[in-house]
């Protein structure tokens, strides 16, 4: 989806996924250069969120306590492994392995996140320890394939991105509300 056609529906809708919002980031950090047209998309839509005529709709705030579970457990399990052979491991390849095959522990409160974490510690740590186990497995048996690839989030941000985001920050303060 191009930037054209994400304002026409946020236009339509009369409001900004964070979806949305990310497609557009992402199209301007991989774009050399937007073209005219794309350029007044932005503009009517800043417009558009400064007048109130499109909404942006907050991030709802949340955390997977099985993500901080399961980390925990593979950085247990990697550090021993580093301790005792010449062997690398990609905490994050095999933290992503296990969680694919964990149930998700969604919390949106600190007590919430706490009842998870009894929970999962009554329920599910051996579970846990045993996908963390076959994740490390998996990753040491793995072929070297694919070596250009890049990790999630390394490419550095686009000036355009940054700039779209400052504006929108100084002209629309409200436009993403920060929930600390």
């Amino acid at each position: 989806m191009g930037i054209n056609s994400i304002v026409e529906q946020a236009l339509q809708d009369g409001y900004l996924t964070p979806s949305m919002e990310a497609e557009v980031g992402r199209i301007c950090d991989t774009a050399a250069e937007l073209s005219i047209e794309e350029y007044m998309a932005l503009d009517k839509l800043m417009g558009s969120l400064l007048t109130g005529e499109v909404v942006a709709v907050p991030r709802k705030q949340f955390i997977n306590v099985m993500e901080e579970l399961v980390l925990s457990e593979a950085i247990s399990r990697v550090a021993e492994i580093e301790q005792t052979s010449d062997s690398s491991l990609d905490v994050g390849d095999i933290a992503a392995y296990a969680l694919n095959r964990l149930p998700p522990l969604y919390a949106t409160t600190e007590e919430g996140a706490n009842y998870q974490r009894q929970r999962a510690g009554a329920e599910l740590q051996d579970l846990i320890q045993e996908q963390v186990k076959e994740a490390i497995a998996r990753y040491l048996d793995r072929p070297e394939f694919f070596p250009e690839r890049q990790a999630i989030g390394s490419k550095n941000e686009s000036k355009m991105a940054s700039q779209l985001s400052n504006l929108l920050k100084d002209y629309a303060p409200s436009y993403e509300q920060d929930i600390t």
